[in-house]
């Protein structure tokens, strides 16, 4: 492992900080970028999902309050039961379709050129969805019900297309439902936590075999550098959202994908 290797490592940690929450595709990202460095991680596209953990913790850290909180009433309070029904609702297709699809998902799907494809047509998805959507009628993931939860968690089966983006799936589906964009932004970071740890430990216990000290410390390196960076991320992204909705990340998304397609194409 050399100091080049390692630089790249933290480098492709601080763009999974950077995109995991943002509705850009941080897995194609990282896809594109591994594609573009010649990384030389560990196999079978390991540092890619194991690195988004980082990303995760920071939700974790930045909601405490929150998670803590709603652990703690689960037995006394309604609204907290709700707040876990719902979330777990909305991470249940995730689940089935993730460990049927697993195999197709790795060995086709991660491809540069899908990738760039996915992130264009994304993102005049999202355009049109920001233009056309319904009137937002619920303002609280606690108003949110299980069936929109469902619903949710579908839109967000479609995400394990690399370049779709988690975020962007979760939260465009989110308004579809009627949910404004703050909430709909915060409910994909909370849905963000059981989805990318089951996402970790699964892929872990898939490529256990393929680990080694070199490929530890790569992932440590990309995991701290997310960890920090996502930090950021999380606390100015719904702020952000709130004044400028979505349509930025939606031309990103398209002159991105534009320029990686002609690369890959040329």
């Amino acid at each position: 492992m050399d100091l080049i290797t390692v630089l790249q490592a933290a480098l492709l940690g601080l763009v999974e900080g950077l995109t995991e929450f943002l509705p850009v595709s941080s897995t194609g990202h990282l896809i594109l970028l591994v594609d573009l460095l010649g990384f030389a991680g560990p196999s079978g596209k390991l540092f890619e999902i194991v690195i988004q953990l980082g990303a995760i913790f920071a939700v974790c850290w930045v909601y405490r309050a929150k998670l803590i909180g709603t652990a703690c009433h689960l037995h006394d309070r309604s609204s907290a039961r709700h707040f876990t029904a719902v979330i777990l609702m909305a991470f249940l297709p995730s689940i089935l379709v993730g460990v049927l699809a697993y195999k197709t998902i790795k060995e086709v799907l991660f491809s540069p050129l899908i990738v760039s494809a996915m992130l264009i047509v994304g993102g005049v998805a999202m355009l049109l969805i920001e233009r056309f959507r319904p009137q937002p009628r619920f303002h609280a993931t606690e108003e949110i019900s299980l069936k929109r939860a469902l619903a949710v968690g579908l839109f967000q089966c479609v995400a394990m297309i690399p370049g779709v983006s988690r975020a962007a799936a979760t939260i465009m589906g989110g308004m579809l439902m009627g949910i404004d964009r703050r909430t709909a932004t915060e409910f994909s970071f909370f849905l963000a936590i059981p989805t990318m740890v089951a996402a970790t430990v699964y892929d872990l216990y898939k490529n256990w075999h393929d680990l080694n000290a070199d490929g530890f410390v790569l992932i440590a390196i990309g995991f701290l550098c997310a960890f920090l960076t996502a930090l950021l991320v999380v606390r100015t992204a719904i702020a952000f959202v709130g004044r400028h909705g979505f349509a930025p990340f939606a031309i990103y998304r398209i002159i991105l994908g534009a320029v990686m397609l002609a690369l890959l194409l040329t």
